[in-house]
């Protein structure tokens, strides 16, 4: 008889133990949730909006009180009066919803053929002479497709063909390249970049 109460009353401190342990793990679960999942993305939203509200918004562009794009994603831009961005494999060309390289190796047949086909179109639409390296970011794909910059030398060589676009100085041109080029991180990481919306936003204030 002693046995089996000993027995029952083991197990009821085992059941009695476990819900002490559940209502914890419950207690301590929730309180991550609200901290991880409500509390500290707010304080993070708020402190954002509050100390760098450009950049809370998507550092977006305005143009006559309209949203024309972001300073942080690229887009595509044709004609002879526009800077060209770097090729994009994002869909087709510069979709923000399927951001993504063209996962071409360097081996890849294609890959060179499509490569080889932009150098001389680039060469062509810029009178670029055939001695003059073409820059990589001007026949190579982001691994994003939505970078909105491209390197000062390729931005130069597109000048004399916008400039003449435009009935504008190569000089009035290069100034625009200048003024919308950014310096290398911390002054020593990455290079010199242009924002191509920027920089042909102020090519049509010109106007």
């Amino acid at each position: 008889m002693g046995t089996q109460n000993e027995k029952k009353g083991a197990e009821g401190l085992g059941w009695t133990w476990m819900r002490v342990e559940l209502r914890r793990a419950l207690t301590v679960t929730l309180a991550l949730a609200m901290l991880a999942c409500g509390l500290y993305p707010l304080a993070v939203w708020g402190l954002a909006r509050g100390l760098f509200p450009q950049n809370a918004r998507g550092s977006l562009v305005l143009k006559d009180e309209r949203i024309v794009g972001s300073r942080l994603v690229g887009q595509l831009f044709t004609g002879t009066a526009y800077f060209h961005p770097r090729p994009s494999a994002a869909g087709t060309g510069y979709d923000a919803t399927r951001s993504g390289g063209s996962n071409l190796g360097a081996t890849s047949a294609r890959l060179h053929h499509e490569v080889e086909k932009r150098i001389l179109e680039y060469r062509t639409e810029n009178g670029t002479p055939p001695d003059t390296p073409v820059p990589a970011d001007a026949v190579m794909a982001s691994g994003s497709g939505l970078d909105p910059h491209i390197s000062l030398k390729n931005a130069l060589l597109q000048a004399r063909r916008v400039a003449a676009a435009r009935g504008r100085t190569e000089e009035t041109v290069i100034q625009l390249i200048q003024d919308a080029t950014s310096e290398p991180d911390l002054g020593i990481l990455g290079e010199p970049r242009v924002n191509v919306l920027l920089l042909n936003l102020a090519l049509d204030s010109l106007n």
